[in-house]
């Protein structure tokens, strides 16, 4: 009861968020709940003056709700179909998401930005946008600000990607199975992902959309090396780099449980278990970071995030270029395209 007293009118706030940004996501995909709950959230904030009552749950949101988000996002995971189509576009993966993470860091030692938003830029750009933000943030201790920044930085990308490419592709002469490729690693969030095939579907009569969703779940499962590599270094630089590192203080444990749930996913398939078995687990999960979001937004400084809009964007607008052309290259280096 105690728990409930403390936690309740706070989670109670971004549960009735999430419902509103839940509903317009599904009117509008392409710009997604996540935005819709960010916005709706940074909205409220400015009307809500007493936030004793609900400080402790909206900060229970931000932190632990997106890390079971991220935990039942493994449950959507099936390995063995990664195994069979991800694997052919593992060197246009690994390349798009070394080439979205040095831009970062180039353009951060350039334009000297925030660190953890020069990250949480790379890595959403590189990886799969608002997911790849979601378990990062932890990781690095990124605070809300940092995090609302990054997400809408993701965001006009994304929107821009799933109105521009499938005429881009178009005009570009891509195959359906190319164009799935560059979908699924060029746009970093799985939403605009489904648009952008959805839309070359519809003008050119194909399904690129299997494709396109198998190379993004591929690519989603590369936030599990860079977590870990991030948590490795963030521990060496709180301890010292001669000091012993703790394993136990630098695993996100929650990655651990997202592996787990993709094995499980994995094994009940191969057993023949329907994949419509895990489509709960999965809409939880998409739910859960929108009532996530919703927290950030409320826990957001709208002003703070303005003053420093200019810097990110551009060095969103560059991953974004780098990423598509890197994407393009390897398809004609590979002779897929």
């Amino acid at each position: 009861m105690a728990w409930i007293r403390e936690k309740g009118p706070g989670l109670a706030l971004c549960l009735v968020i999430a419902g509103f940004a839940w509903l317009l996501g599904n009117m509008a995909p392409v710009v997604g709940g996540p935005v819709f709950s960010i916005l709706i959230g940074m909205f409220v904030a400015t009307f809500l003056h007493d936030r004793t009552k609900t400080d402790q749950g909206i900060t229970f949101t931000a932190k632990k709700i997106l890390q079971y988000a991220i935990i039942l996002l493994g449950f959507g995971m099936d390995l063995s179909l990664v195994a069979s189509i991800g694997l052919q576009s593992l060197p246009i993966i690994v390349s798009t998401i070394s080439t979205s993470l040095i831009v970062a860091f180039v353009l951060y030692k350039i334009m000297h930005i925030p660190t953890k938003t020069a990250i949480l830029i790379g890595v959403g750009s590189s990886v799969c946008g608002g997911s790849a933000i979601a378990a990062t943030a932890p990781v690095i201790g990124a605070n809300e600000s940092e995090i609302a920044q990054s997400i809408s930085v993701i965001f006009l990308f994304n929107v821009l990607a799933a109105l521009i490419f499938p005429t881009f592709g178009g005009m570009l002469g891509l195959s359906d199975y190319g164009f799935g490729l560059f979908a699924g690693t060029a746009i970093n969030d799985t939403s605009s992902v489904t648009a952008a095939a959805v839309s070359w579907d519809a003008i050119h009569g194909s399904n690129t959309l299997d494709t396109a969703s198998i190379v993004k779940m591929t690519r989603t499962l590369s936030i599990i090396p860079i977590t870990l590599v991030l948590a490795l270094h963030r521990t060496k630089k709180e301890m010292g780099s001669e000091s012993k590192v703790s394993i136990k203080k630098i695993f996100p444990y929650f990655i651990l449980f997202f592996v787990l749930a993709s094995v499980l996913t994995t094994l009940c398939t191969s057993l023949g278990v329907s994949n419509s078995i895990f489509l709960p687990f999965k809409t939880l999960s998409k739910f859960f970071i929108i009532m996530a979001m919703a927290a950030i937004g409320l826990n957001t400084n709208m002003k703070t995030l303005v003053k420093g809009g200019g810097k990110p964007i551009f060095v969103g607008l560059c991953c974004w270029i780098c990423i598509a052309c890197v994407s393009l290259l390897m398809q004609h280096v590979l002779g897929i395209w």
